[in-house]
C-alpha cells in the first residue's frame, strides 16, 4: 500500500465516525519532544470532534479536532510518528511506516461490533472498585457500610483512587527482593496513607512496612487506632518532624503530601540521601521564590501580587523536578486532582535510574535560576549530588 492511499483509507475511516480508540506512536527521531498522541471520539456542544491527548515526556496537553481537520493533523503527525494502533467498531488496525514511508498495513475483523463512547466524561474505572466495600474507606467515613460512597465524601474518593493510581505505575520501580520501607511525611488524617498501605499490601500482597510521620499528637493517636482496628501490623504513625526523623538509612518510597514551603523540600532532600526509589509528592504553599524573585523582564506579571505568588509556585515546582532530574531521577509534575477540588493539585513524581544529566541540562537550569534570582533551599540540600 502506498503512503497517499493509506492516509486516505485511515481518514475515511475516522471520518465515519466509527473511532473507539487510537495510539500514535513511535516517534522517527529520539529528540522527539511527543512520547505518542491517544485520540478518542468525544461529542462537545452536540459536534462530534476526535480529542487528542499528547503525551510529553512531563506534561500532558490536549487538542479537540473537527473531522474537516483530520487529513491535515495526519500529515503532520506522520512527519513525527511511525506506527499506529487503531480500534474502530469493527475492526482493529495496525500501521507501521518505514523511514521512508514504505506502508505495512494490518488490519483483523472484530470479535463482535463495538459501541462508541461520545461521552466527555465517561465513567472512570478506579482501581479500588467503587461496588465493592473496602474497609479502610468504612473506618475512614468514606464508604458506607453496604459500601456506598458517601455524597459528601465522593472528591475524596477519587482523590485516593488518583493517588492510588500513582502508586500502580510505581510499582516496577520498587524492590522485590526484600521488605519495601516507606516513609510518609506530614500525614495528616492518613487517607492517602492507609490507601498506599492498603493497596500495596491486600491488593498486591507485597512485603511492606510503612510510617506516617505527623507533628499532631492527638492525629497520631487517631491513625494508631485505625490501623489497629484494621489489623495492618506493618503500619504504624509517630509523632514528629521531617528534620528529626533520623532512624532510617534507606528508604525505598519517600511520599510528601501538602508540606509547607521549604518542608517539601527537606523531604526530597532526605529521600534522595536514603537512596529513595520513588518519590511522590504534592507540595502546599511555596514562599521561598517569591521572596526572592528579581527578575525585571517579568514585571509585567510579577507587579501584580496574585500573578507573582502562582508563578513563583510554579516556577518552585519546576525548579525542584529539575534538580531531582539531575540527580538521577525521572522526574515528572503530573496533574494530582482537578483545579475545581483545590489549586494545589501538582505532584512531582520522581523515578531513580541513574541517568546523568548533560551538560546542556546543567546549564539551563544554571540559567533558569540566575534570571529569577533564586537560591533554592533544596539545591543546597542537593549540594553533594549536583
Amino acid at each position: 500500500m502506498e503512503f497517499q492511499q493509506m492516509k486516505e483509507q485511515l481518514v475515511a475511516l475516522l471520518q465515519d465516525k466509527t473511532l473507539i480508540q487510537a495510539t500514535i506512536s513511535q516517534p522517527r527521531q529520539k529528540s522527539n519532544d511527543i512520547k505518542r498522541v491517544k485520540l478518542k471520539p468525544v461529542e462537545l456542544r452536540g459536534d462530534y470532534v476526535i480529542q487528542l491527548e499528547y503525551q510529553y515526556e512531563r506534561i500532558l496537553k490536549h487538542e479537540n479536532l473537527p473531522l474537516t481537520d483530520v487529513a491535515a493533523k495526519l500529515d503532520e503527525l506522520f512527519e513525527h510518528f511511525r506506527q499506529v494502533h487503531a480500534e474502530f467498531t469493527e475492526q482493529t488496525v495496525q500501521i507501521q511506516l518505514s523511514k521512508k514511508n514504505k506502508v505495512l498495513w494490518k488490519s483483523n475483523a472484530s470479535a463482535s461490533t463495538k459501541q462508541v463512547n461520545l461521552s466527555h466524561n465517561r465513567k472512570k474505572q478506579y482501581l479500588l472498585d467503587d461496588s465493592r466495600v473496602h474497609p479502610f474507606l468504612v473506618r475512614l467515613g468514606v464508604q458506607a457500610e453496604d459500601g456506598k460512597i458517601k455524597k459528601q465524601k465522593y472528591d475524596k474518593f477519587k482523590q485516593i483512587n488518583r493517588f492510588v493510581e500513582f502508586i500502580d505505575d510505581s510499582l516496577a520501580h520498587l524492590p522485590k527482593d526484600k521488605q519495601i520501607r516507606i516513609l510518609d511525611f506530614g500525614s495528616g488524617k492518613s487517607y492517602l496513607t492507609f490507601a498506599l498501605y492498603h493497596y500495596l499490601k491486600v491488593e498486591k500482597g507485597l512485603n511492606i512496612r510503612v510510617t506516617g510521620l505527623d507533628l499532631k499528637k492527638e492525629v497520631i493517636e487517631e491513625c494508631n487506632r485505625i490501623a489497629q482496628d484494621l489489623r495492618y501490623d506493618d503500619l504504624e504513625f509517630l509523632v514528629g518532624d521531617i528534620n528529626d526523623y533520623n532512624d532510617e538509612t534507606a528508604v525505598d518510597m519517600v511520599v510528601t503530601l501538602h508540606a509547607c514551603d521549604v518542608a517539601t523540600d527537606m523531604a526530597l532532600a532526605r529521600a534522595v540521601k536514603w537512596g529513595a526509589k520513588v518519590i511522590l509528592s504534592v507540595p502546599c504553599c511555596q514562599h521561598e521564590l517569591n521572596r526572592q524573585l528579581q527578575a525585571p523582564e517579568l514585571s509585567i506579571m510579577t507587579q501584580h501580587g496574585l500573578v507573582k505568588e502562582r508563578f513563583a509556585a510554579l516556577a518552585t515546582d519546576s525548579i525542584r523536578a529539575e534538580l531531582l532530574s539531575l540527580v538521577g531521577y525521572e522526574t515528572q509534575l503530573l496533574e494530582f486532582i482537578d483545579m475545581e477540588n483545590t489549586p494545589k493539585n501538582i505532584l512531582i513524581r520522581a523515578y531513580f535510574t541513574g541517568k546523568q544529566p548533560t551538560d546542556e541540562q546543567r546549564a539551563k537550569y544554571v540559567e533558569f535560576v540566575r534570571f529569577l534570582n533564586a537560591k533554592p533551599f533544596l539545591q543546597k540540600e542537593l549540594q553533594d549530588f549536583l
